[in-house]
């Protein structure tokens, strides 16, 4: 079976629909076999997106990769410096 990568509104809109669901009196097994995932991709989805609304999880992934960014310009400046560090003390 191909797995299928859902988005983070996605995941978002899901949790809503199983919230939705469980309100009305359905079990979780049921509530999240009707938006066919797994249960443990359920609660895996709900700590990591529980509280958040749409705005909030674009921003969430905004900063995510922006931090990524920033660590590899860190690693790469601090390779740098190693490096000339090196050269400096006459070891090439």
């Amino acid at each position: 079976m191909a797995r299928k990568r859902h988005t983070a509104e996605e995941i978002v809109a899901k949790l809503r629909q199983v919230d939705v669901l469980m309100a009305q009196g359905k079990p979780v097994s049921d509530a999240v076999r009707a938006i066919a995932v797994t249960e443990v991709t359920y609660y895996r989805w709900r700590n990591e997106y529980g509280g958040l609304k749409g705005d909030q999880v674009k921003r969430l992934k905004e900063l995510e990769s922006e931090n990524t960014r920033l660590r590899r310009a860190i690693s790469d400046l601090t390779l740098d410096k190693l490096i000339l560090q090196e050269a400096a003390r006459g070891n090439f």
